[in-house]
């Protein structure tokens, strides 16, 4: 059984159930999750369609449908009685179901382990009791775990498997109705309806930004799916023409010069593209107040995570305003050494991130620990 409440988390799912129907093509799975995991061949109990949300009030919002969920899930472990639960990521709600399958004897395979090390350090006390394996993709986490005396393997990045072979650039644009040889911006403003909300207008200004000072500019902008179209429709207004494209964020990377992303997954996917970038994010006021103290780094993003220092500028909360994106995309677009070092640096950091077959890896170890799970139960 499988858990994910979000798309990356649904992504890395679906490629984790390919693998174990590739290793076993009898297994059966089952679970939490969306299209990736669904049509990798898992047999959903629940969709997560509309769950995906950050921030306090918007988490209040989705509550009594994220409770109906968890109970059916719940039921359905009951009834079936898995011989392993694996829990990717979403930890507020993975957290919760994860103790109750412990209680019903079924062993529990975190995958994609929250960012304990980031913020909420006291949730590692959680994983200790819920966690008989934790698969983590950073290298620097292994160690963390360890050390807490939690049972932790490193997989590596699914990325490295997951993520689209790019068309080529001038194929890419030629098919837009746009100029290979002119520079491309990349618009990436988030998956989650709040995020893109709180964060595309501030990217659409520092693109009318861009254009001003570099009118060849061209500008793409890729859209996540299941997002309502009422969200992009300032796109329309005044400002440079975007082109905007949905399932298509390698070819959006792999052309772009410089993409202006939302803090998240996709700054290891722009990574893995060498695509220089401006990392911004927005909360609302109250969530930011409340969960600042909890917060154990100074930097935010993934990439910069991973690189174990700064390596692209992030613009986070207040920082985030149009002006300082648009001066440090401008930076990047007027300075070729300043973007080429960037492009040395994000070389460097998809080297810390393994190599392909992480997948495979986690499907592996699930498979070990579900083995041990049946001897028991025929002991």
């Amino acid at each position: 059984m499988i858990s994910c409440g979000e798309p990356s988390g649904d992504l890395y799912a679906g490629a984790l159930a390919r693998e174990l129907l590739r290793i076993e093509s009898s297994t059966v799975i089952t679970g939490f999750g969306s299209e990736q995991l669904r049509g990798a061949g898992a047999d959903l109990v629940a969709d997560f369609q509309g769950l995906s949300v950050t921030g306090l009030l918007e988490v209040a919002r989705v509550l009594p449908r994220t409770y109906a969920i968890y109970r059916r899930l719940l039921a359905h472990a009951e009834a079936a009685r898995p011989d392993v639960f694996v829990a990717v990521d979403f930890p507020d709600f993975n957290f919760r179901l994860a103790h109750a399958m412990r209680r019903l004897g079924v062993p529990v395979v975190y995958y994609i382990s929250p960012q304990l090390w980031a913020w909420r350090p006291g949730r590692m006390k959680t994983m200790q009791r819920i966690a008989d394996r934790v698969l983590v993709i950073f290298p620097f986490e292994e160690e963390i775990y360890r050390r807490a005396g939690v049972a932790v393997e490193w997989v590596g990045h699914p990325l490295l498997d997951v993520a689209q072979a790019p068309k080529r650039r001038d194929t890419f644009l030629a098919g837009l109705g746009q100029d290979p040889a002119r520079s491309v911006v990349a618009l990436l403003p988030g998956s989650r309806i709040n995020e893109v909300r709180a964060i595309l207008p501030g990217l659409l200004e520092a693109a009318r930004i861009i254009h001003r000072r570099l009118p060849a500019t061209q500008f793409v902008l890729a859209r996540a799916p299941h997002l309502p179209d009422d969200l992009f429709a300032g796109i329309d207004g005044e400002g440079p023409a975007i082109a905007v494209l949905e399932n298509a964020t390698d070819d959006v990377l792999a052309a772009a010069d410089v993409a202006l992303l939302a803090s998240g997954t996709v700054t290891v996917q722009a990574a893995l593209r060498e695509c220089p970038m401006v990392v911004v994010y927005r909360l609302s006021p109250l969530t930011y107040r409340l969960g600042r103290p909890f917060v154990r780094v100074n930097i935010f993003a993934m990439v910069n995570l991973v690189a174990g220092q700064q390596v692209v500028p992030e613009l986070m909360q207040d920082d985030f305003t149009p002006d300082a994106v648009a001066t440090h995309a401008l930076a990047l677009l007027e300075e070729p050494r300043r973007a080429e070092a960037m492009r040395t640096e994000l070389r460097n950091v998809r080297a810390k991130l393994g190599t392909p077959g992480a997948s495979r890896r986690a499907a592996e170890a699930v498979r070990a620990v579900a083995a041990r799970s049946g001897a028991r139960r025929l002991g």
